[in-house]
Formats: structure tokens, sequence, C-alpha cells
């Protein structure tokens, strides 16, 4: 991962020469949750300038990088991402928590993140993931590895989540996913096993065929809902 990590920096940097200013991997790989098939390399990549000439410059370094199997990296202006932070607090407070940078001065230690826009951000996000987990589930072929693959590939946005809820009411930062959901449980008074399934079948501690896919999608979706209310009383209790 490392050797094409900075073979892809070394392709940026000859692709917009002095405009790119600095490179960030942020994310699982960051603090030790990647994996392979479930786990993106997330890249922030500051430029000078982000018109749409200087962006076409590093389409053929982007493009051996999506060639890799890889996501496309966020570009932004150190400007432009300062003044989102407002709108994007989550994702910048996970930036700044956890990041490793690649190429450049650490930029995001300069970020500030206004956390009274983060509650909001977090209900509203939480409200949409929820109600496109219900949609999917709406329209999803009732098939086992359908709800598998469903609730597999929203993991990771709604643990995230989670532990922005942990975060809003005050708690120490979560070690690591695991101790996100039992904490987030305990926050909604909800039962985790939906999720810790999910959380053990990632990790290649269970396969599919030993899980009881509707059972544990019942309490995926259970808990979501109860993380989501609970979450929504303690802000309208705050107002």
């Amino acid at each position: 991962m490392d050797h094409k990590l900075e073979e892809f920096v070394q392709k940026l940097k000859s692709s917009a020469a002095g405009n790119l200013k600095a490179v960030a991997l942020y994310g699982s790989a960051v603090t030790g949750e990647f994996h392979s098939k479930h786990s993106d390399l997330n890249l922030l990549c500051i430029l000078e300038q982000a018109d749409a000439a200087r962006i076409e410059a590093l389409h053929a370094a982007v493009e051996w990088w999506l060639k890799q199997e890889h996501r496309a990296p966020l570009v932004f202006t150190l400007e432009e991402l300062a003044r989102s932070a407002d709108v994007f607090a989550i994702e910048l407070l996970d930036m700044k928590t956890h990041h490793r940078m690649l190429h450049g001065d650490d930029v995001l230690a300069g970020i500030a993140v206004p956390l009274h826009y983060h509650a909001i951000q977090v209900e509203r996000e939480l409200r949409t993931d929820w109600l496109r987990l219900r949609q999917a589930i709406l329209v999803a072929p009732k098939k086992g590895d359908v709800y598998l693959s469903l609730m597999t590939s929203s993991f990771s946005a709604f643990a995230a989540l989670f532990r922005h809820v942990l975060i809003v009411s005050g708690e120490p930062l979560a070690a690591n996913k695991r101790d996100v959901i039992e904490r987030v449980g305990q926050f909604a008074h909800a039962d985790p096993s939906g999720f810790l399934t999910i959380l053990d079948f990632r990790e290649g501690k269970r396969k599919g065929r030993e899980i009881d896919v509707e059972e544990t999608l019942a309490s995926y979706f259970a808990f979501v809902e109860a993380v989501t209310d609970q979450f929504d009383r303690q802000l309208d209790a705050r107002k």
C-alpha cells in the first residue's frame, strides 16, 4: 500500500508541478482498520489553484490510480477547505483526528471546525442514511446475499456517524469501530448485535453462510432507528 501511495504522489507532483501543495491520507488506512475488500484509500489533495485546466492536468495520474482500484482523491484549495468547514464538519473532524501527510505541510492542523454546525450535520446525515437504507430494503430482491451486501456497503458510513454521535454527546474518542458500536448501543439502549455481526463479517471472523441474514438485517435496521431517535431526542432536549 505504501509503495502505491508513494508512486501516486509522485505522479501527482509530476502532473501538477508547483500547484500541488499537500496530499494527506485519512480514514481507515490511518486508524489501522483498513480491510482491502471493504475499505478505500482516502486521499485529500490541496492545490494552489483548482480551475478546470489545473484539474485536467491531474487526469492521467488519477486515471492510473483508478486502475489500481482506488477512489479518486478529494481536491480543494486551502481556502476552499477552510471555508467548507461549516458544511463538512464531520469529514474535517475525522481528517484532523486521523491523517498522515504524504506530501507538503500539515494543512489540516490549521483548519478550525465550527462545532455548532457539527451536531446538525450529524443528525441530517443519520436521517439521510437511514432513509437510504429503508429505500434500499424496499427495492432490493429478497435474497440473503443482497441483504448482506446492503449492510456491508452501508456499515462504514453508519459507523462514522455513530462515532460523531458520541463526540456530540461529549464522550471520549472511541478506539475503533467495535468500541463505537458498543458504546453507541449503550447510548441508545439498543442491541448492537446486527452491527457487530457485520463487523465480524467484514473482518473475516464470520462467513456469510454462518449468518442469519434476515435476523441480522432486522437488528441492523432497528439499531440505526434507535440511535437516530435517541440522538434526535438529545438535541431537542438541548434547545
